[in-house]
């Protein structure tokens, strides 16, 4: 690998681990979105909640004299309980996610973000490999694995966003208002961090082209 081209391959790579931080930022944490009840009455506490792929937490917040009528924001101070989705774990209980959307919205979402981490994981261990010598060639693969994990990400964006609309537009349940979070946010950066930098990378390790045709000619080998 020219010392150019192992520069370019640094500097993405540097940039890709940003996109492995916030990639694993978002699917460790719980805020991926906020869920806001009704506030009938003032002067009383109100349970907001916000859950991640893995976990819901509620919070019961104390609402003074407002005329608000949702609850939150969940940055006030209160209460605050956290429990594993049931079907993650039949030890805890979790019967407001389980009441208000469909579990396979949850186990799509978390299983897709794990697809995303193992071809992370993939991308990360061939480019590292590629910085040996004459093993440019394992750029290519690199590239596809962070492009595919890319991906899978903003398809799990996608799942829990859509499992988030069906819970607010269902009459069943109590939540009225809604916003995504700062884990939803790094899910998001994470998404675009690999794809542009997987589309680098394949470019990065595509051959030189030649300038003019006598380039090509003078690089030829002489005919013995």
């Amino acid at each position: 690998m020219s010392e150019a081209k192992a520069l370019k391959v640094r500097l993405t790579f540097c940039i890709i681990l940003v996109g492995v931080c916030l990639l694993m930022a978002a699917v460790v944490t719980d805020h991926w979105a906020v869920l806001s009840p009704r506030v009938e009455k003032y002067n009383t506490t109100c349970e907001a909640a916000h859950f991640g792929l893995w976990r819901l937490c509620t919070k019961r917040i104390y609402m003074g004299n407002t005329n608000d009528k949702s609850c939150g924001p969940i940055s006030l101070p209160g209460e605050k309980n956290c429990s594993y989705f049931r079907h993650f774990n039949p030890g805890e209980s979790s019967e407001i996610f389980e009441f208000t959307t469909q579990k396979e919205f949850s186990i799509s979402a978390a299983a897709i973000a794990i697809f995303s981490i193992a071809f992370m994981i993939m991308g990360t261990i061939f480019i590292l490999l590629s910085f040996r010598k004459k093993r440019e060639y394992l750029l290519k693969p690199a590239a596809l694995f962070y492009t595919f994990a890319g991906l899978c990400i903003i398809v799990s964006v996608e799942v829990t966003r859509q499992s988030v609309k069906r819970m607010i537009d269902s009459e069943e349940t109590v939540w009225i208002e809604y916003y995504y979070s700062w884990s939803f946010a790094c899910a998001c950066t994470s998404f675009v961090l690999f794809f542009i930098c997987g589309i680098a990378l394949l470019l990065i390790s595509l051959p030189h082209m030649p300038q003019n045709p006598w380039e090509s000619c003078m690089d030829a080998e002489p005919e013995h």
